[in-house]
């Protein structure tokens, strides 16, 4: 994925400027004419250009997805209310407290005095509205159910914000285990090693070779404490650095789904809301290649993006949805089949959305059970560090017992 800071006009020739992230520019291109807007000027913009507008929306104070999950909620209210889009719009970005979105909504509300669509108009932000949010707001426009658009919207970011928050949930517990056994060696490392070393060093008997490294690796971290630090923050700036670049990024995407334990509870959260975005879209009479584009993008995963990504040449040559979702390789066995009962019956959203809610059924069961997969894991790792410590420490002190008792 690219991106990509264009100029456009609408229908009515009014100019309008912004960033999309797109996999080309013909993309960008297509993405822009469905959403109203011809293409005056585009070009694709460096990796820090998001980095850029990352630490610009930090600066202004960010926007979190509850933000959107609740600005959702209050626009399908409101529409249901029957009051103009325009006087929502204002009403909207007059009671909001995220600065961010404030001068969004301020924008938005120019462009709909302008003449443009509220879907032209989100499009211009597209680091707060994606194309999944733009693309249903255009076809709610288009079909006079902006309220179920954005109640479809509201829906999609509870289940996120429930996946996300019963994440944090179950990794609460393995992360501390691991800050506490991580202060627990540099502690060790720091102060009670170097004490014992001291008495070791008067023995002058043979250390055990635990003994010997542990007072070895006490001795490197004590006198190369900075250059440990400065080399750990370097591997992390390289390995951040790599996963921006389009080759990293896509290898660690990759890397993800087969890390043990958690690599198939990821691949499952993804194949959930790809199948969430997927059904919602095409529910709603979004085109089967922009569903795809869309949904492949909405996955956040650089490697599953673009395998759903070449789905399009498929089907654009006349293969059919299931011949090619069973090609990239990347769908599970009951995705395939329900792509090919929802073909047979006519009714691939449902049958689609039956597999997302199945996903979601096992990502909850998995995320329960997480904690309680990594606990032996933990458990082992803390038993070996214990001991370590104990041959390492222990041993010469029995052994200068046994030299005081002889003595």
């Amino acid at each position: 994925m690219a991106f990509y800071q264009y100029k456009a006009r609408d229908r009515q020739g009014q100019l309008s400027e912004g960033r999309m992230e797109a996999p080309s520019r013909e993309s960008a291109a297509a993405s822009l004419a469905q959403a109203g807007l011809i293409p005056v000027e585009m070009k694709e913009t460096r990796s820090g250009t998001k980095t850029w507008l990352t630490l610009r929306q930090f600066l202004k104070g960010g926007i979190r997805p509850e933000a959107l999950l609740i600005l959702s909620r209050q626009f399908a209210s409101l529409t249901r209310a029957g009051i103009p889009i325009l006087r929502i719009v204002e009403g909207l970005r007059d009671t909001t407290d995220v600065r961010v979105l404030k001068e969004a909504l301020d924008e938005v509300a120019q462009s709909l005095n302008q003449g443009q669509t509220l879907a032209n108009a989100l499009a211009a932000h597209p680091h707060l509205f994606n194309s999944l949010f733009v693309s249903l707001v255009e076809v709610g426009e288009s079909t006079g159910q902006l309220e179920q658009a954005f109640l479809q919207l509201a829906h999609y970011y509870q289940l996120e914000l429930d996946t996300r928050r019963r994440i944090k949930a179950a990794i609460r517990y393995p992360m501390f285990v691991t800050i506490a056994m991580v202060a627990a060696m540099t502690i060790i490392n720091l102060y009670v090693i170097p004490a014992f070393s001291g008495i070791f060093a008067k023995l002058g008997a043979d250390l055990p070779l635990t003994t010997r490294f542990l007072i070895g690796s006490s001795y490197f971290f004590t006198h190369y404490f900075g250059l440990v630090v400065a080399g750990v923050l370097a591997l992390a700036g390289g390995f951040m650095w790599y996963v921006r670049t389009p080759t990293g990024r896509l290898r660690w995407h990759h890397a993800l789904l087969r890390i043990p334990i958690v690599g198939p509870l990821i691949k499952r959260i993804l194949l959930a809301r790809f199948c969430r975005s997927f059904a919602m879209m095409l529910s709603a009479g979004v085109p089967i290649t922009r569903v795809l584009r869309l949904a492949g993008s909405a996955t956040d995963n650089a490697f599953l993006t673009r395998a759903i990504h070449r789905m399009e040449e498929g089907l654009t040559s006349g293969d059919s949805l299931s011949a090619v979702a069973e090609h990239i390789g990347v769908f599970t066995p009951l995705i395939l089949q329900m792509f090919r009962v929802g073909e047979e019956t006519g009714r691939v959203d449902e049958m689609v959305m039956e597999a997302g809610r199945f996903y979601e059924e096992e990502v909850d069961y998995d995320i329960a059970n997480l904690s309680s997969r990594i606990e032996p894991i933990l458990i082992t790792a803390i038993a070996a560090m214990v001991l370590v410590l104990a041959l390492g420490i222990f041993t010469p002190m029995w052994d200068m017992v046994n030299i005081v008792k002889g003595g």
